[in-house]
């Protein structure tokens, strides 16, 4: 009984990485880049060639990070040495999930697709967190606070540079946005400790290579 007590955690969050990395996502609540039907809306404009390439590798690069973020809080969850801890991460991964959902729905209607990395971007971003989980729960909260600021950071850079015209991509980068600032407080409010400006400097330049990475492929 004890050793299926410890497999139990580690099969759960195989499970949680192949619905992220290999399942399509499923998102609980509505697509914000539909208009509610009671509002009257004109036809949304046509996307040129260019304005619909700059916004799939956009919404590529926040699909990416969105699985790079599910993998950061099942490490995170997996190693976390309280309760409430491993289950504020789980719940803010379950709305990251629908991130997902949502990135995914916007890429198809762009006729295009994920970045052919994800499951590397998953496997290191889940060796991160659970490293950071190691230092405490303070810390691994920390971990979350300074990730989702950077994420807000990243996400105001996409609003200035989606095309105007693309009113479905901008409100689906508007509802995230909205998300993670909400995610960020919520790690404060539960202890999260500032992070030293070296590790932060270091996850900038690592969201740097992926963000990088994911826009081409």
């Amino acid at each position: 009984m004890g050793s299926e007590r410890l497999l139990d955690p580690l099969i759960a969050a195989a499970d949680r990485a192949l619905r992220a990395i290999a399942a399509p996502a499923h998102a609980s609540r509505p697509y914000p880049g539909v208009p509610p039907a009671s509002r009257a809306q004109p036809a949304a404009p046509v996307l040129n060639d260019a304005q619909r390439r700059e916004s799939a590798a956009l919404m590529r690069v926040n699909h990416a990070g969105e699985v790079a973020a599910q993998a950061l809080y099942h490490g995170q969850a997996l190693m976390a040495r309280a309760a409430a801890t491993r289950e504020l991460l789980l719940q803010a991964a379950a709305e990251e999930a629908d991130h997902l959902g949502w990135c995914e729905q916007r890429l198809r209607e762009l006729g295009s697709g994920p970045s052919l990395l994800n499951p590397l971007w998953y496997a290191g971003s889940f060796a991160i967190g659970a490293v950071a989980a190691t230092f405490g729960d303070g810390a691994s909260l920390g971990f979350v606070a300074e990730t989702e600021r950077q994420v807000e950071g990243h996400l105001d850079q996409h609003l200035q540079r989606l095309p105007e015209a693309d009113e479905a991509s901008r409100a689906v980068v508007a509802a995230m946005r909205s998300d993670e600032i909400k995610h960020a407080g919520s790690a404060r409010a539960a202890g999260a400790v500032e992070l030293p400006g070296v590790v932060r400097g270091l996850m900038r330049g690592t969201a740097r290579v992926m963000t990088g990475t994911a826009y081409w492929i």
